[in-house]
C-alpha cells in the first residue's frame, strides 16, 4: 500500500530528515491555539470546523485549516481562523503569525518564508450571547 503523505525533506550530512506536512500543520495549529483572540479554525473552503480550545482531537489532526507550500527553500503556511468578537483582528493575526513562525522554525529547523492568516469568521463567547 502506497503512502500518500507529503514530506518536507531536510538534507543532512549522514542522510536526510523527512517531516510530514501533517506534523508541520499540527505544530502550526498548536501554536495558533494559544494566541489570545483566536477562537477556532476553519476549513480552507470556509466551513467552521471546531473550537481549538475545547476540541483538541481535531486540533491535533493539524490538516484542517492549514495549507502548506513546501515548493521553495522555505515554508509558506496559510491558516484559516476565526476570532473572538471584540478582539482587534489585525493584532490577533500579527500575534498568530509570530507564534506560528516561531514554533515551526524552532521545532523543525526549517525557515518559514510566510505565514498568511485568513480570518474567515467571528465568534461570540457564551457570556456575550446571553446579553
Amino acid at each position: 500500500m502506497a503512502d500518500s503523505k507529503e514530506y518536507m525533506t531536510l538534507p543532512e550530512e549522514n542522510g536526510s530528515i523527512n517531516i510530514s506536512e501533517e506534523v508541520i500543520a499540527a505544530i502550526a495549529v498548536g501554536a495558533v491555539r494559544d494566541v489570545e483572540g483566536v477562537s477556532g479554525m476553519m476549513t480552507n473552503l470556509g466551513g467552521s470546523v471546531a473550537d481549538l480550545v475545547s476540541n483538541k482531537k481535531n486540533a491535533q489532526k493539524g490538516v484542517r485549516g492549514v495549507k502548506i507550500d513546501t515548493t521553495g527553500a522555505a515554508l509558506a503556511l496559510d491558516l484559516y481562523v476565526t476570532v473572538r468578537y471584540g478582539t482587534p483582528i489585525r493584532e490577533v493575526a500579527e500575534n498568530a503569525q509570530k507564534a506560528v513562525r516561531s514554533a515551526v522554525e524552532a521545532m523543525t529547523g526549517c525557515p518559514v518564508e510566510a505565514v498568511n492568516i485568513h480570518v474567515g469568521g467571528v465568534t461570540l463567547d457564551e457570556t456575550e450571547k446571553r446579553t
